[in-house]
């Protein structure tokens, strides 16, 4: 076994997967996300994905995510590796990945690119070219309009060397069971959708999921990867039906409150987290009187 699948292999239980806080000016706030990271590590997640889509990348600028990327890094102090989110184009998307590098980051999660209708052979170049850029593992992230049959991530497995592990956030768990078993164990596999589908994805065979609910309560996040590995089903359903599905129905309110409603509850709970950047918006004030119930449904598990 070759040093990626080394890494992969061991990736399992919880990605968590930390916002990214701003001022009230909308300035990254560094100091405040060394804080959350520090918090969080003291929990034994796999890894800490930066920069990620909860992490609001696509409202940095370069810069700014390799600036975050690197503060993630030092926050962990080597108790987890980092996962650095890159990506919008080959030219900032390598940018990125060779900044990430070059701050101690262990892997890149590379997100969807700009262009929404992009070809087949145009998205094998994209990922191509940004994942030969580094020595690191990658997983692609598929999600929104990045949507891959069984044959395209064989044939991506086939043309990146480091493309080591895989990232799904389309949640079609029958087209994801496809996708393994057709690539089989040349790839670790991740479920990325939510904490919600956690079921589903243990269901199939992951061996880790990418939780939000890691940043407002951590031991809950690990309860939930517990019960899915071990399969216990019926422990992991009661988990979702009594904490995760009443947070989850109030992200569902509108697009980005994904982000919106984890802040509100880190604050709620004492944590920095600062405004979204548009174009995300904010909850309103009647949405924050639910999500504090919801909160003092977490508090156990904070």
């Amino acid at each position: 076994m070759n040093a990626h699948r080394e890494f992969a292999a061991r990736l399992r239980g919880v990605f968590g997967f930390p916002i990214t806080p701003f001022k009230a000016d909308y300035s990254v706030d560094y100091a405040a996300v060394e804080r959350n990271t520090a918090e969080m590590v003291e929990h034994p997640f796999c890894a800490i994905v930066a920069a990620g889509g909860t992490g609001e990348i696509y409202s940095m600028s370069v810069e700014e995510i390799i600036e975050v990327i690197r503060v993630n890094v030092n926050a962990t102090g080597g108790k987890m590796p980092v996962v650095a989110g890159v990506g919008y184009n080959v030219p900032m998307g390598v940018a990125m990945a060779k900044g990430a590098e070059k701050a101690g980051a262990q892997a890149l999660l590379i997100m969807p690119p700009y262009y929404t209708h992009a070809p087949r052979e145009g998205m094998y170049h994209y990922y191509e070219e940004i994942a030969k850029s580094v020595d690191i593992p990658v997983s692609l992230y598929s999600r929104d309009w990045a949507v891959f049959p069984p044959e395209m991530v064989s044939r991506l497995a086939d043309r990146i060397p480091n493309l080591t592990f895989w990232k799904d956030g389309q949640g079609d768990v029958r087209k994801y069971q496809r996708i393994m078993s057709e690539v089989g164990d040349r790839l670790a596999w991740i479920g990325g959708i939510g904490d919600d589908c956690c079921a589903a994805y243990f269901a199939v065979g992951v061996q880790a999921f990418t939780s939000s609910i890691s940043t407002i309560a951590p031991r809950l996040s690990l309860a939930l990867a517990e019960a899915g590995l071990k399969r216990d089903f019926d422990t992991l359903n009661n988990l979702l039906a009594k904490y995760v599905h009443p947070l989850y129905h109030l992200r569902d309110h509108k697009k980005g409150y994904e982000v919106a409603v984890m802040k509100r509850a880190m604050e709620l709970l004492g944590k920095p987290a600062g405004p979204v950047r548009p174009p995300l918006t904010e909850i309103s004030h009647h949405e924050l009187e639910e999500v504090k119930k919801v909160v003092e449904l977490f508090r156990e598990w904070v």
